[in-house]
């Protein structure tokens, strides 16, 4: 029997307007034509029209989700953090004029809130659906994203963390042992401070070596950053070099993420989906496509097979090039329902454009960076 994946999403989250500037940022008075904020609707419309209109629509089941209450949300978020939020959007609602805060980048508009209800109330509902039996896969295809939320901070477009909300009604639900694995080309530094201090989630993260962008997103993401207390060894780095596309990646899950999540046996895996390392995001540098996006789906499907009785859940993060973001979206779902060729790339450069030297030199220092901070081995 062919396996089905369910996606929950939410209109609330198409209202949840960032307005256009220069790029993420206000306009500037040197520029004739403001553009749209990268972080908008359209991402999420292109997303579900692929996946509604192409091949695999048969394997999918859809679900309008529901919006997470406020205890839903301070499992995560901090409550004072939350009312912090709670009254921006009320003098915006006042106003009706938007309001940019962390460093300018993430927008807070009249639809703000029921968006970000909607987006942590249907990770939950996914959650919900793997945990009663319903499915094994499920897909939270919302906005706005989450993994650079901490508890306390908004950052880089994100204001509640809806992994971080996920993870913890799991754990309150009885399982003993979640992974997170982020491959969204931006380090997932609020899922890792988040859980920093813990051993029962693991945190994974492949992402560009960009560093630290500001007050609200001090972590580095860097080998280093293995975790504290408890926690120690249980957050795993993997920066990879600009110009990353589909052989470093593949081989990096092969090499590192895989024994990593061998190690720790987690009960479920959760998949921070974000599609902004393929070719064509502005917001990136690396060089993945629709089939890099495929591969690593599978390879990580594998791994949920082996360890989690094929429980996987899947949430939307980054992905800015709006079109070819949603031929990648569609290539995770291929990957995870174990198809290989049901749509064709229409786009994608060749891998000659990869360039990124020895990939395994690197993932090799990489391993000795990890284990002389853990002092655990990773492999």
């Amino acid at each position: 029997m062919n396996e089905l994946v369910h996606i929950y999403w939410h209109p609330d989250c198409f209202k949840h307007e960032t307005g256009e500037g220069c790029y993420d940022l206000e306009a500037s008075p040197l520029i004739q034509i403001p553009e749209r904020h990268p972080e908008n609707a359209d991402r999420l419309r292109n997303i579900k029209s692929i996946l509604e209109r192409g091949p695999i629509q048969s394997r999918l089941n859809w679900y309008i989700g529901s919006r997470a209450t406020y205890e839903g949300l301070s499992e995560f978020a901090d409550p004072s953090y939350l009312e912090h939020i709670y009254r921006i959007a009320k003098q915006v609602e006042m106003t009706k004029k938007a309001a940019r805060i962390d460093g300018q980048t993430t927008v807070v508009s009249p639809g703000t809130l029921d968006a970000m209800h909607a987006a942590a109330g249907c990770g939950l509902n996914a959650l919900n659906a793997i945990l009663s039996g319903d499915c094994k896969i499920a897909y939270s295809l919302t906005r706005p994203p989450g993994h650079h939320a901490s508890r306390t901070l908004p950052d880089g477009y994100c204001l509640v963390n809806n992994i971080g909300v996920v993870a913890e009604h799991a754990r309150k639900a009885g399982l003993k042992k979640i992974a997170v694995l982020d491959w969204d080309v931006h380090h997932g530094n609020g899922t890792q401070a988040g859980f920093y201090d813990r051993s029962d989630v693991l945190t994974i993260s492949l992402h560009m070596p960009l560093g630290s962008w500001g007050e609200n997103h001090p972590e580095l993401g860097t080998v280093d950053e293995v975790g504290i207390g408890s926690g120690k060894g249980y957050n795993l780095n993997i920066p990879l070099p600009y110009g990353s596309g589909d052989r470093a990646y593949e081989t990096t899950m092969i090499r590192l993420v895989k024994p990593a999540l061998d190690q720790y046996q987690p009960d479920l895996l959760i998949i921070a989906n974000g599609q902004d390392a393929n070719q064509f995001d502005l917001n990136g540098r690396n060089l993945l496509s629709m089939s890099g996006y495929r591969t690593m789906a599978k390879i990580a499907k594998e791994i949920a097979d082996e360890h989690c009785g094929g429980r996987m859940l899947l949430i939307q993060e980054g992905g800015y090039a709006v079109t070819y973001t949603a031929f990648c979206a569609y290539g995770v779902m291929e990957g995870v329902l174990g198809i290989t060729d049901a749509l064709p790339d229409p786009v994608a450069y060749p891998p000659s454009i990869e360039h990124v030297g020895n990939i395994n030199g690197w993932l090799e220092d990489v391993e000795q960076k990890w284990e002389a901070a853990s002092g655990m081995p990773l492999v």
